[in-house]
């Protein structure tokens, strides 16, 4: 079905939108895929925080228009499904490894910090850890020593306990 042209408007208004908050775009190639693996592919993309979108790539092109993603535009060739996120890898993830379990869709490009990305870098920058993962790390780093120094002093206080009885 035509979009008419203020359909087309909203369409690229929306997509600028989503565009200018996101840090990585991923555009992957969904030919011959089935509903249910699409309908499976959008839940994981929802509740990864990436927004996913089947889109005409001229539409696409004019949304990224003057963006650092401008140069992702030559890309965007062909029946695409697109990825938008905040985080700088989970669009990255959610695509790359949707695409290790469905053959059907094809990791093209992506986009991070200005760079045109090609297939085998956007699986790179899935491999990094997300800012959740990191932040959850650091925290388990700072919180053993805390709690090893919890524990000597409660060894210790049970020590003079047992001095003192």
């Amino acid at each position: 079905m035509s979009l008419n042209l203020d359909d087309k408007k909203a369409v690229v208004a929306e997509i600028a939108a989503e565009v200018a908050k996101a840090q990585t775009i991923v555009v992957a190639e969904y030919r011959g895929i089935e509903v249910a693996s699409m309908t499976q592919l959008r839940k994981q993309a929802r509740e990864s925080g990436v927004y996913l979108r089947v889109l005409k790539n001229t539409l696409a092109r004019r949304a990224v228009q003057d963006t650092p993603f401008a140069e992702l535009a030559d890309q965007m060739v062909g029946p695409l499904v697109y990825g938008f996120s905040e985080d700088a890898v989970a669009a990255a993830k959610v695509l790359h490894n949707f695409a290790k379990k469905d053959d059907k869709i094809v990791i093209k490009a992506g986009s991070y910090d200005g760079k045109v990305l090609n297939a085998a870098e956007v699986g790179a920058l899935a491999s990094i850890p997300s800012r959740e993962e990191l932040l959850s790390k650091l925290l388990f780093v700072m919180q053993a020593p805390v709690s090893g120094m919890a524990r000597a002093l409660g060894a210790l206080a049970e020590k003079k306990q047992a001095e003192a009885a």
